[in-house]
C-alpha cells in the first residue's frame, strides 16, 4: 500500500453471511467482492482474511478449507485447498487466522479452532508442520520481522506462544496476558523495529515485551474493560487500542455498573517512548 498509488489504497472484511468486501481506504466505497459458496450454491463467509505479500492475493480461511482468490479478478473465481491432508494430517476446524512471512519467503501460517496453527507454502498450500501447544482455539498469528519466530495466541488461553519456526518443535517462550475469562479474540502486535511486542487483556492492561528475551519491560492501563486490540504504528512510535465487551442487562436489574462508559468502550492513541526497556509508561 502507498498513499502515492491510490489503486494499491485498499483493505479486505469479512463478516458473517457476507461475501469478503475490498474497500478503498481513501473513499471508504466499495471496490469489489469475492464470493465463495457451499454445496448447495449459497454464499458462504470466510472467518479470516489476508493479502499475500505481493498483494497480487487474497487468503481466506474457511470451515477445513483455504481458498484464494486473485485480486484482480472478483466475483466466484477461486482455488480451494483442503487443510486436511489425505491421511489426516493438517487442520480441521475453522480457519480462524492468517499471516504471511514477511521476508518473502513462501511460507505462511493459519490457525484453527482445532487449537492448531500450521505452516504452508503459498505457492500450492503444500503443508510443511503443524504446531500444538495453545488450550483454546487459535485466534491470532503473526511473524516476527525477521520471518525466523512465530506469535501464536489463542481464546480463553493467557500465554502468547512464540515458536522457532527453523525448528518448529518447542516454544521458545511464553508471553502472559490476562484472557482466561472472555471469549474475545485479544490482538497483539509487534513494533516496527521487531523488538517488542504488545498485548491488551481482560483486565485493561497493555503489557510490552522484549522479544530477544521474552521478559516483560512494560505495562501500563490502557481501558477499565477488555482491551481486545492492540496496534503499533507502521514507523512512528505510536499505538492504537480498542476496549469494551458486550453487556446484556436483565429487566429487573438496576445495576448502574452495567451501563457502558466512555473508558470503557472505546478506541484509544498511544504514543510511546522508543526507550521502552527502561519500563517508562507511554
Amino acid at each position: 500500500m502507498s498513499a502515492s498509488d491510490p489503486v494499491t489504497c485498499v483493505f479486505a472484511t469479512t463478516t458473517r453471511d457476507h461475501p469478503i468486501h475490498l474497500w478503498d481506504a481513501t473513499s471508504g466505497l466499495l471496490r469489489c467482492t469475492y464470493r465463495a459458496y457451499d454445496a448447495v450454491d449459497e454464499i458462504t463467509a470466510a472467518f479470516s482474511v489476508a493479502f499475500n505479500p505481493a498483494g497480487t492475493k487474497v487468503f481466506a480461511g474457511y470451515n477445513k478449507s483455504v481458498r484464494v482468490f486473485d485480486v484482480h479478478r472478483p466475483g466466484r473465481d477461486f482455488v480451494q485447498y483442503s487443510t486436511l491432508q489425505g491421511n489426516k494430517e493438517g487442520q480441521t476446524g475453522i480457519i480462524s487466522a492468517i499471516a504471511f512471512c514477511p521476508t518473502h519467503t513462501g511460507m505462511l501460517a493459519t490457525g484453527s479452532y482445532s487449537q492448531t496453527t500450521a505452516i504452508y507454502r503459498e505457492d500450492n498450500m503444500e503443508l510443511l508442520y503443524v504446531l500444538h501447544g495453545q488450550e483454546g482455539g487459535i485466534t491470532h498469528v503473526q511473524f516476527s520481522k525477521d520471518g525466523n519466530y512465530l506469535y501464536t495466541g489463542a481464546r480463553k488461553d493467557p500465554y502468547i506462544m512464540c515458536w522457532d519456526i527453523r525448528k518448529a518443535v518447542e516454544v521458545v517462550y511464553k508471553l502472559y496476558r490476562s484472557s482466561e475469562s472472555t471469549n474475545q479474540r485479544i490482538a497483539f502486535d509487534i513494533e516496527c523495529s521487531g523488538r517488542h511486542l504488545g498485548t491488551g487483556g481482560q483486565d485493561g492492561l497493555v503489557h510490552i515485551y522484549d522479544l530477544q528475551t521474552g521478559q516483560w519491560v512494560s505495562g501500563f492501563q490502557a481501558a477499565a474493560d477488555t482491551v481486545n486490540g492492540f496496534s503499533f504504528h507502521p514507523f512512528l512510535p505510536m499505538a492504537a487500542s480498542s476496549s469494551g465487551h458486550r453487556r446484556f442487562q436483565i429487566l429487573e436489574d438496576d445495576n448502574e455498573d452495567l451501563q457502558l462508559r466512555g473508558e470503557e468502550n472505546c478506541a484509544s492513541v498511544w504514543s510511546f517512548s522508543y526507550d521502552v526497556t527502561a519500563g517508562e509508561q507511554p
